[in-house]
């Protein structure tokens, strides 16, 4: 295996474990949205690495699966905490 592709490995994992923390501990939900998106940000950049260090586009869809659920995501979040905040006024 690649030396470069562990050093990734190794520092996205730990990226990925601080977010785990902040989806579980968050005292909001706009908190736990945020560590999400950034959760599926890291995955999209681990994958895109290993796809530049092995020189092909096989996981290419998946990517794009990944970006789409994250923008439906938020976008899905931010409607519902909009519409709840309404209702508290």
């Amino acid at each position: 295996m690649n030396p470069m592709l562990i050093t990734i490995y190794v520092v996205f994992s730990l990226a990925a474990l601080l977010t785990v923390v902040r989806i579980v501990r968050g005292p909001s939900i706009l908190d736990r949205a945020v560590a999400s998106d950034v959760l599926l940000t890291l995955v999209m950049c681990v994958l895109g690495s290993e796809m530049a260090i092995n020189h092909h586009t096989r996981t290419l869809p998946v990517l794009l699966i990944i970006a789409a659920v994250g923008v439906f995501g938020s976008i899905s979040i931010a409607r519902f905490v909009a519409r709840r905040d309404n209702e508290q006024r």
